[in-house]
């Protein structure tokens, strides 16, 4: 095994690439993205003993609305307790104004989780508490768009001091020690930067400052934050990331020790810790779930230009033998290999 075992926890996620309008059109449902990330997670709920949380982002909407919604739980059966909560609010709106259930603009812009992009996190941790703080997604907020990051992640950095250091080298002052923020915030500081970089440059040619964050949205170098975010970063990981103005993206590490896989076509992209878990979940074949790259990461854009880049040079692959068995499925071909 290539590390000491702390965290073999579990990541969904669920981008959907048509308007909401599709897929009630085509599936009678306008929680198509909720359900399917429900599916993935029940499926992988070996992995997630100790909590569960979900995220949603919700795309163009105004000014003074919620458009990132999230629950997390830490009871012992978590992911029943936070489906449980996201559709109480369907259920009840079903029985007192049904003429509402497909609407789906209205539901967009008066219910929670009816967005684009959904994320799932499963906790598996053999120490530490599991108070509701410690459990993933999490979110740094920010009135910026382009500045605020959603964060999951199964992953156990081996140099987490020296990464908090480097924080606190920069005139930083976390709260907190633990991997999760710790890599929330390395990322976060290069997301600060680059949006520095574009809004002084926008501003430079020109532009009013409220047509600045749309522009910076469109033209925001997701690789480069992830080249400079993880060049310090030492252990296995496999993360999801959202930005707030819709722009998501997958990474994994240069070894290859976490594993996660990902599946694209026009309707939806979708990623997660196990192969079949997405093949089950979308009644597709094995050749069409795609390993991840160690030192790639999936880029997602708002406008659904979808990539796989590097951010960090491949090394030898070391992936984590017990993970890859013991929270393996019986269904996944490559555990016989």
């Amino acid at each position: 095994m290539s590390e000491p075992i702390k965290h073999e926890c579990g990541i969904a996620m669920v981008r959907l690439l048509k308007p909401l309008e599709f897929y009630l059109s085509k599936y009678g449902t306008a929680f198509y993205g909720l359900n399917k990330l429900h599916l993935m997670m029940q499926k992988q709920h070996n992995r997630g003993q100790d909590g569960a949380g979900i995220a949603c982002l919700k795309f163009d909407l105004d000014p003074g609305n919620k458009y990132i919604n999230r629950i997390r739980s830490n009871s012992v059966s978590s992911i029943q307790d936070i489906f449980k909560q996201a559709y109480k609010p369907f259920s009840e709106l079903s029985l007192h104004n049904p003429e509402r259930i497909n609407d789906v603009q209205w539901l967009k812009h008066n219910m929670e989780f009816t967005g684009e992009i959904f994320m799932g996190h499963l906790r598996y941790g053999t120490f530490g508490a599991n108070n509701l703080e410690n459990l993933q997604p999490m979110i740094r907020f920010s009135n910026w768009m382009t500045k605020t990051l959603v964060l999951a992640g199964n992953f156990n950095m081996t140099n987490v001091d020296e990464l908090f250091n480097l924080l606190i080298d920069r005139g930083q002052y976390p709260v907190e020690t633990s991997d999760t923020v710790t890599i929330m915030e390395k990322i976060g500081y290069f997301l600060d930067q680059e949006n520095d970089k574009l809004y002084h440059q926008y501003k430079k040619d020109g532009l009013e400052k409220r047509d600045i964050s749309p522009r910076i949205g469109l033209d925001f170098d997701i690789q480069q934050m992830l080249v400079n975010s993880s060049k310090s970063w030492d252990g296995g990981y496999a993360i999801v990331g959202l930005l707030g103005h819709g722009d998501a993206f997958l990474m994994r590490d240069p070894a290859g020790i976490r594993p996660v896989f990902y599946y694209v076509d026009d309707e939806v992209a979708v990623a997660a810790s196990e192969r079949p878990v997405i093949q089950t979940s979308f009644n597709i074949p094995e050749d069409d779930v795609k390993e991840l790259q160690p030192g790639y990461a999936l880029i997602i854009k708002k406008n659904g230009n979808i990539s796989e880049e590097p951010f960090a040079e491949p090394l030898e692959k070391k992936s984590c033998s017990f993970e890859r068995i013991y929270f393996s499925r019986g269904t996944d071909s490559d555990i016989y290999r």
